[in-house]
């Protein structure tokens, strides 16, 4: 049985983008189901707070936020790697906006009234009302465009993107990089999640045509496992020992420190503990849950913040 645990749901964008990359790199995963919207006590078992998704569990250790679990599996799987050995640095800075500025302009338009019927069609009585909710009290500082604006913003992307491909099969060449991953996902939310509203893709043809170049990575057949079993998992293993690595104190705030860590600006809820690692690519925490025992929680540095307790 694979140690990857991914803690996720089926429509949710960054976790299609973390399940495209599993199937990328041809990894063995274990698949936990997690609510879409609060109370999740499973997830904050094991992240102490933090319950954005997906998070990725290996044992006692708990990676948050899809920027840093790429990079894990990364260094799990090198190849084939998300790193174009010629543009490491763009394929960084473009995920990066793949994951905040595209990705707020995608959603705003995505949950205009018309997708947002179709999205919970099916759904209970009361749960997009509640889903609304709930991602209003994650919404923390991070503005909302009007859907007028993003729909100008997101036409204004999709051919950005559509320029990029122009001459080469992905953003940064001819195979996938840690880009196509980030940018894919809101783009697949809208043509799978909220089709009726998806005709804002056909304009270009080249952006559609990549798009089913990264629908055909297989996703193959993840094993199965509840959130109690996952904690079972944690609460059995040990955090891995901390790599030695160059200790980068940007705050005044020793390593031993009890702090809190959030993100910058949406999904604001904070994980508490010991901190234990500070590089310049990540922070860890320790701490200890009475269900899932000691725990590593590990958060990237770029877009949260680390205050001291």
């Amino acid at each position: 049985m694979s140690d990857l645990i991914l803690h996720h749901y089926k429509s949710s964008p960054f976790a299609e983008k973390i399940r495209r990359v599993l199937a990328f790199k041809q990894l063995a995963w274990q698949s936990v189901n997690i609510p879409p919207i609060a109370p999740k006590p499973d997830v904050e078992a094991l992240t102490g707070g933090y319950r954005k998704t997906p998070i990725l569990q290996i044992g006692a250790d708990v990676y948050c936020d899809t920027a840093l679990i790429c990079d894990v599996l990364e260094h799990r799987q090198p190849t084939p790697s998300l790193s174009p050995p010629s543009h490491k640095g763009l394929a960084r800075v473009l995920a990066q906006w793949g994951d905040t500025t595209l990705f707020a302009a995608a959603m705003a338009y995505n949950f205009q009234p018309q997708g947002t019927a179709q999205l919970f069609a099916k759904a209970p009585p009361g749960f997009a009302q509640a889903f609304v909710d709930d991602r209003a009290k994650m919404g923390g500082i991070a503005p909302r465009l009007r859907v007028p604006d993003a729909t100008t913003a997101y036409k204004s992307y999709l051919r950005r993107i559509a320029s990029m491909l122009e001459d080469q099969a992905f953003l940064v060449g001819n195979t996938p990089c840690l880009a196509d991953f980030a940018v894919y996902a809101p783009l697949w939310f809208t043509r799978v999640n909220v089709s009726d509203i998806a005709g804002i893709l056909d304009a270009t043809s080249g952006v559609l045509s990549w798009m089913d170049r990264m629908a055909a990575l297989d996703l193959g057949e993840a094993g199965r496992m509840t959130s109690a079993d996952a904690i079972a998992v944690a609460a059995a293993a040990t955090p891995v020992a901390l790599a030695d690595e160059v200790f980068q104190d940007d705050h005044g705030i020793p390593l031993g420190s009890q702090v809190r860590v959030h993100a910058e600006s949406f999904g604001t809820e904070a994980t508490e503990g010991e901190l234990v690692a500070a590089t310049r690519m990540h922070l860890t925490l320790r701490r200890v849950d009475a269900r899932a025992g000691t725990v590593h929680v590990h958060f990237p540095r770029i877009g949260y913040v680390l205050q001291k307790i």
